[in-house]
């Protein structure tokens, strides 16, 4: 199958401000793009990319003052399948984890596993240890937070999602990758473009999510502790500990962002053949 993703961002800045972005496919789909757009920005100013601590490819840019829009379309090859689904991946003994996902076991800016670790325990401790032990993880966070957009909150944290039982997307995401490393399995948090493709549609549309992954069987699986349920189309930008470390936009320099668009959707081939002959 085809999808059809990109974004289209405008922000006003007071004074000329470095800014970096995540918003393009994570490398890891790079041999799936089928098209892809130039980078480009209204007015025309210059960019360059560079990979992070993290292995996410990273926009710098300098935003000239006043109104700067940037945008990116493309189309990815899809395999049509679900999130795969592992109900017997186990977990590893934390002294036989790999060094690299030790990080991904440890407290984080929004992931207080200090605040969270007693009730992790006696929520979780008795769970079958593994696959069914993230579930049930995600199992409840679903439950246990109501969403909405009106939550959204910037700086709330997984504890504060824990008390307040409201969020968006990445408090849910945040949450369960907190819990998950309180019981020793090594859990980052991820987002990127996710749309309503095999599913009916969302009464309150978002195609830029946050979900996280998980270290079971020697791999990292994807979960989803907001939607619950495997998805088809899942297009992955960034990784990092939380949100701090993959926020959309970073501005050093005050700035307002006046619009926001973002889609993802599945196309016919045409649509592929149309664009790729415009842009020849």
């Amino acid at each position: 199958m085809l999808i059809r993703f990109g974004y289209e961002l405008t922000f006003n800045c007071a004074q000329p401000s470095l800014m970096v972005c995540l918003l393009d496919a994570h490398h890891d789909h790079a041999q799936n793009i089928r098209f892809e757009t130039p980078f480009e920005t209204t007015p025309a100013i210059a960019s360059e990319v560079y990979l992070d601590t993290f292995g996410n490819s990273v926009r710098r840019l300098i935003a000239p003052p006043g109104d700067l829009t940037i945008f990116r379309d493309a189309i990815l090859e899809d395999s049509g399948r679900p999130d795969p689904v592992k109900l017997d991946a186990e977990e590893i003994a934390v002294e036989r984890l790999p060094n690299d996902t030790l990080i991904y076991t440890l407290g984080s800016r929004y992931c207080e596993t200090d605040k969270l670790s007693d009730i992790a325990w006696q929520l979780f401790g008795s769970t079958p240890r593994g696959w069914r032990r993230v579930q049930a993880i995600c199992d409840f966070v679903c439950n246990h937070l109501d969403f909405g957009y009106h939550h959204a909150r910037a700086t709330r944290t997984a504890y504060e999602s824990y008390q307040e039982r409201v969020g968006v997307c990445r408090d849910f995401a945040h949450l369960a990758v907190a819990f998950c490393r309180c019981m020793n399995i090594p859990a980052r948090y991820a987002n990127g473009f996710l749309g309503d493709i095999g599913v009916p549609p969302d009464p309150a549309p978002m195609d830029y999510n946050a979900w996280f992954e998980v270290f079971l069987d020697g791999r990292w699986f994807t979960f989803d502790a907001r939607h619950n349920m495997p998805r088809i189309g899942r297009i992955t930008v960034a990784r990092g500990r939380d949100a701090t470390d993959i926020p959309l936009a970073t501005s050093f320099g005050p700035h307002s962002l006046k619009t926001f668009r973002v889609w993802t959707e599945e196309v016919e081939p045409d649509v592929l053949s149309a664009l790729t002959r415009r842009s020849a």
